[in-house]
């Protein structure tokens, strides 16, 4: 199931962050353009960085993600889907 769209063939923009601690790939939105994700984007990032969060990367892009958060296992390469 996709969360971001019902039309499979649209793409949103989201706000894809990655971070070192915990080692995880989160997705915020859709948004419906790419100014507005980039408006956004500061405010999850000092989120996360107030929860704790560290090595924060942040990048705007056009997906549609399965998962909101996926924690990495780095001690077996492996993905923990939430």
């Amino acid at each position: 199931m996709n969360l971001f769209s019902s039309n499979q063939s649209e793409l949103f923009w989201c706000v894809e962050i990655n971070t070192a601690v915990p080692y995880c790939t989160y997705y915020f939105g859709p948004f419906n353009s790419k100014k507005e994700a980039q408006l956004s984007r500061t405010g999850y990032v000092e989120d996360l960085y107030q929860e704790e969060a560290r090595g924060i990367v942040a990048v705007i892009k056009q997906c549609q993600p399965d998962l909101l958060t996926v924690f990495q296992d780095r001690s077996r390469n492996r993905k923990k889907n939430i």
